[in-house]
């Protein structure tokens, strides 16, 4: 089994779209969405590009995560919770 991990632009409405383009697909075990990150993660065995395909056709923006994305998911978070604190660190 495989954990494909999405980057999808969507606001609520979306997750029963999104659940049901996936729902089409064979191989799907497990489908988990975090909103406020904008992360979904598919598990299961059906193949990484079927899935992205399966939700763009869904008409949602989506792209595969990468560790970008992590970065300002925790730079949102932060900022909505209060201030991101850099310790230590020159940018200049």
């Amino acid at each position: 089994m495989e954990s494909v991990e999405l980057k999808v632009e969507m606001v609520g409405i979306h997750e029963k779209r999104l659940r049901k383009c996936l729902s089409k697909l064979r191989g799907i075990e497990k489908v988990e969405v975090d909103a406020n990150c904008q992360k979904v993660v598919v598990t299961g065995y059906a193949h990484r590009n079927k899935i992205l395909k399966a939700v763009r056709r869904g008409g949602m923006k989506a792209d595969f995560w990468s560790a970008q994305n992590e970065l300002l998911s925790a730079y949102a978070s932060a900022s909505t919770y209060g201030s991101l604190r850099f310790s230590n660190f020159n940018f200049f």
